[in-house]
């Protein structure tokens, strides 16, 4: 149901997506960026990242997941620059994206590991909220905004 507003949007997404300008997706948004999930019986995401969003493999873990996690970075990215191995964030969800691994650029672990944030060329989405996460949350809105002011020095992957 998201992804069909998302897309009957004035301005689609995957339009967005062609001219280049960055995006960022948090929490839900992360999860539109996907091919499809299995939310709800399953829908079509918009498809800008390649993967799809599953339930989170909480391994007997009460969920939806809500409360803090450490996040460790899988490779560099403008996103994630200077955050520090082991930040802590604010999570609440119960699905997750699996994208594919050269796209995955942080994970974190409720029961199972997860990929928490993921990014390719413009495009980046984070499992968590960054916007209620503290000094670290702000770094990476901080990031992203560098990353809207000068997008050519964005490409990831």
């Amino acid at each position: 149901a998201a992804s069909a507003s998302l897309i009957a949007t004035t301005v689609p997404p995957a339009a967005v997506f062609a001219m280049g300008v960055p995006i960022l997706g948090i929490c839900l948004g992360y999860q539109l960026l996907f091919e499809s999930s299995v939310e709800l019986g399953g829908s079509e995401g918009l498809g800008l990242l390649p993967g799809k969003v599953v339930e989170i493999p909480a391994q007997g873990r009460k969920v939806p997941h809500i409360g803090w996690a450490a996040v460790t970075w899988t490779q560099p990215s403008p996103l994630t620059n200077g955050m520090r191995p082991g930040e802590p964030f604010y999570f609440v969800h119960s699905f997750v994206p699996a994208p594919e691994d050269q796209d995955t650029l942080g994970t974190a672990s409720y029961g199972g590991d997860f990929a928490c944030v993921a990014g390719r060329g413009r495009t980046f989405g984070a499992q968590f909220h960054p916007e209620k996460s503290s000094t670290a949350g702000l770094k990476m809105l901080r990031n992203f905004v560098e990353i809207c002011a000068d997008p050519e020095k964005a490409e990831v992957g």
